[in-house]
């Protein structure tokens, strides 16, 4: 019983450091990768054209920031459900969504006038910050809950 509760606490411990490399992430975001729209959207965006940037290192930035998100997602993942097929299965889905999504980035970005700012805004939140994995434990908590009955 000691040998559990010290096993849950290593797991609660776990969780919450990888939540605070997320934060650390975010907290120095501004160091740590180049994204000219990040000071775009904090001001009036809805009308303005948007700012000068390099394609590629706007690739690379968002990519890496993504990936290294990911990575962090897929350990908590893994921390509470402790299934690697599960966390394999996850990381295919990162892959497919971010695909999609920095398609839809860059075509945004070269084809949407002003009128379309927003999108390119939710876009680029799904790209740049963890919320699929606020998307992911609780289906997949679901799912577990729901097999085991």
């Amino acid at each position: 019983m000691l040998r559990k509760l010290l096993n849950k606490k290593l797991e609660i411990l776990s969780v919450f450091l990888l939540i605070l490399l997320l934060a650390s992430v975010r907290a120095y975001e501004s160091e740590l990768f180049y994204d000219p729209f990040s000071v775009y959207f904090k001001g009036e965006y809805l009308n303005s054209p948007f700012p000068e940037y390099e394609a590629f290192r706007l690739f690379c930035g968002i990519a890496l920031r993504y990936f290294i998100n990911v990575l962090i997602s897929l350990g908590i993942i893994y921390v509470i459900f402790k299934d690697v097929t599960l966390t394999k299965f996850t990381a295919v889905l990162y892959v497919v969504f971010f695909s999609i999504l920095i398609v839809a980035f860059f075509l945004l970005l070269q084809y949407s006038n002003s009128n379309q700012n927003f999108v390119l805004f939710y876009v680029r939140r799904f790209l740049i910050q963890p919320l699929f994995l606020l998307l992911f434990l609780p289906a997949f908590y679901y799912q577990k809950r729901n097999l085991k009955k």
